[in-house]
């Protein structure tokens, strides 16, 4: 009843709000980023995701040079308004301001709106063909410095004597971050990550890898230097194909954006420049333009990554990969850097203007075996020190239509396939759909093909999504997801089915006023006994509903409300959730203050609720709310110097039925947890 009493307050507000009629605002980046990341899912790591966004609002893609591949792995423009901005800059030659995109017929105003943060135009004189490299990259007024610093202000029980040696953290309780990048694009890119997290040491010691920080990054990228189209040296990822065989972090899975989002696009190599520890190459990456249609891509990579290391007789294997970067106790520490990763593979691509379509290769080494610890669910799981891919993928434009597809085979063992199509049946319609399917003993260590479980393996499914405008201030859209898994899973200890829906309507009730709606619903099996060998599964669904008001109230104020219930049933159990927010930023020319309030009360960690948070520049946050609270931010920017901004951030989590926050080594006694963040970025 409770909840329903609180909808029904939301939405009052909601009705009030959008009676009002105000001038059209400029569309705030991060809001499209929310939009795009608006229904969570545990299966994604929405904080590298985000992490690459936000890397795309700093180095945006040039208008004159950027790809259809590039220009479609924004998530902004559909592909049939990526051929027609390709036709026009054919037709009209180079653009001279990224406003001309508005003359083009096909390309709406919401979406020119969301589209100007992510492009730029250079003329020649500003890209500085005619001076040296060495020269270009000392005069890129596209550069800056990076310096955070964040802490959790409660004492942790890792950071005490009550901890036991193997559970106690090696360093200090602040979180460090150092970047730098200076890039033009399709130019030049060069960059470095420095990060400490919390309870890691700062130390110097070569021989271990260590050279101050725990985790470094770097990487020197120049672009269109004759033949080579693009050639990285240092950290690097790769997304060909549909991220079958080679996938980076940019596939963002099921989500409110239901049409371009499920296709992956061919853009080839890129810096690696995030803060997660888990998803790059180190080595040196090229493409070659051996023909006008015909470009080879090559890899070669080596470096090392954490493993569980146990010992069987006299040989020492690896029991599982840890993802998390983090080395803070002995037993971390121990397990870091134990596994070297070797990994070599081509792509030769073919491309015009209709068709983009490749083969490939990809072979991946390990110096120790993989020995996964005998489980139900992970029989099928890779084992040994060796694993070898070869592929293809088509993709293609007919007219409105585009389609997209890939097949990936380990050799000795399974294959995969996934295949697609996008196309615009109406002015008004736009219709997604995507078959996969994927055996049990199919391996691929660098993917982000879409799937319902976490890698593509021991699957098989049906997407179809749509999105309808019923007006430039309206739009429906959604998706509904069928999928199969032959094998047992984690959790499911037989083989099982299931399905997603979602449904989404946007209203943009005036020039200042945004409203949506999502309904959300997914059904899976689940274990409901672990405690016998007899295993029987029972059906779960989880259901989820937000509402959201934005509201431009002024130029310099900005009001956001929201409301998320969610449900679980499960064995003829059911508990819920619940998330009140509301935000209110006001932004002046040298300064901007941002400021959340949240009530939550969830039953249980199923119904855990996440919700993206504001952050300093190229941060990130998506904390899970759970359990009984109040979630309090707020967050200021200030301008020191043109070239200089400093960021000021406190969060607080205040609980009401505990008195002990987290586990293991992040234990708080108490019950509300305060962490403070401090940024300066400067720009030279």
């Amino acid at each position: 009843m409770k909840q329903l009493i609180l909808l029904i307050w939301f939405m009052v507000l909601c009705t009030f709000a959008v009676a009002q009629d105000y001038p059209q605002q400029a569309i705030d980046p991060a809001q499209w980023a929310d939009e795009l990341f608006a229904s969570q899912s545990d299966n994604l790591n929405y904080a590298d995701l985000y992490e690459n966004y936000l890397q795309l609002l700093a180095h945006p893609l040039d208008l004159n040079t950027a790809s259809a591949e590039q220009l479609q792995s924004l998530y902004v423009l559909t592909p049939e308004q990526v051929n027609a901005l390709l036709a026009h800059r054919e037709k009209t030659g180079l653009f001279y301001s990224v406003y001309e995109l508005q003359t083009i017929e096909a390309i709406r105003k919401e979406d020119f709106l969301k589209l100007v943060p992510l492009v730029r135009v250079f003329d020649e004189q500003t890209r500085g063909g005619y001076r040296s490299w060495w020269k270009r990259v000392l005069s890129e007024e596209n550069n800056y410095l990076v310096m955070r610093y964040s802490q959790t202000l409660e004492q942790q029980r890792g950071y005490t004597n009550v901890s036991s040696e193997n559970s106690r953290y090696q360093g200090t309780p602040e979180d460090l971050l150092v970047r730098f990048r200076v890039s033009r694009p399709s130019d030049f890119s060069l960059g470095f990550t420095a990060k400490k997290d919390a309870g890691e040491k700062i130390t110097w010691n070569p021989s271990d890898q260590y050279y101050g920080f725990d985790y470094i990054s770097w990487h020197a990228q120049m672009q269109n230097k004759g033949a080579i189209k693009n050639l990285i040296i240092g950290d690097y990822q790769c997304q060909f194909g549909q991220g079958l065989m080679l996938g980076s972090v940019f596939g963002i899975g099921k989500n409110g954006e239901t049409i371009s989002s499920i296709r992956r696009s061919n853009v080839g190599f890129l810096p690696y420049t995030s803060q997660y520890e888990g998803g790059y190459m180190r080595g040196a990456a090229i493409s070659y333009q051996a023909h006008k249609n015909i470009l080879f891509h090559t890899f070669v990579s080596s470096r090392a990554r954490d493993g569980a290391l146990s010992q069987d007789s006299s040989l020492t294997t690896v029991s599982s990969f840890n993802y998390s970067g983090l080395h803070r106790t002995l037993n971390d520490l121990n397990n870091r850097n134990t596994l070297q990763e070797k990994n070599a593979a081509m792509v030769i691509n073919f491309k015009n203007r209709f068709i983009d379509a490749g083969i490939m290769a990809h072979h991946t080494q390990f110096d120790k075996s993989l020995k996964r610890n005998p489980t139900l669910y992970n029989t099928f799981a890779f084992e040994g020190n060796t694993n070898s891919n070869v592929g293809a993928y088509f993709n293609a434009t007919f007219g409105n239509a585009t389609f997209f597809s890939e097949v990936a085979h380990t050799i000795g063992n399974g294959w995969g396939g996934v295949a697609g199509v996008i196309t615009n049946v109406s002015p008004a319609l736009d219709i997604s759909i995507l078959v996969r399917h994927y055996t049990r003993d199919f391996y691929s260590f660098y993917t982000n093909a879409l799937a319902e479980n976490s890698v593509p393996q021991n699957e098989s499914g049906i997407y179809w999504g749509w999105q309808y405008r019923f007006s430039k201030r309206s739009s429906l859209a959604g998706y509904m997801d069928f999928f199969e898994f032959p094998w047992l899973k984690y959790r499911s200890y037989r083989p099982s089915q299931g399905s997603e829906w979602l449904l989404r309507y946007q209203y943009k009730a005036s020039r200042k006023v945004t409203f949506f709606a999502q309904l959300k619903e997914e059904t899976k099996s689940r274990n409901t006994n672990t405690e016998t060998n007899l295993h029987q599964i029972a059906t779960g669904t989880r259901r989820g509903l937000t509402s959201q008001i934005d509201f431009v109230a002024t130029r310099q104020l900005h009001l956001k409300s929201r409301a998320q219930l969610s449900s679980f049933q499960f064995n003829g159990n059911t508990s819920y959730g619940m998330v009140l927010m509301q935000d209110a930023s006001f932004d002046a020319s040298r300064f901007s203050i941002t400021a959340r309030y949240a009530l939550f009360d969830n039953d249980d960690f199923d119904n855990r609720i996440y919700i993206y948070e504001p952050d300093t520049w190229l941060a990130f946050s998506f904390p899970a709310y759970n359990g009984q609270g109040v979630r309090n931010l707020l967050m200021l920017r200030y301008r020191i110097t043109k070239k200089m901004n400093c960021w000021i951030r406190w969060s607080q989590t205040r609980y009401l039925s505990k008195d002990e926050i987290g586990s293991g080594g992040e234990t708080i006694m108490g019950n509300s947890q305060n962490d403070v963040r401090f940024q300066v970025r400067i720009q030279f």
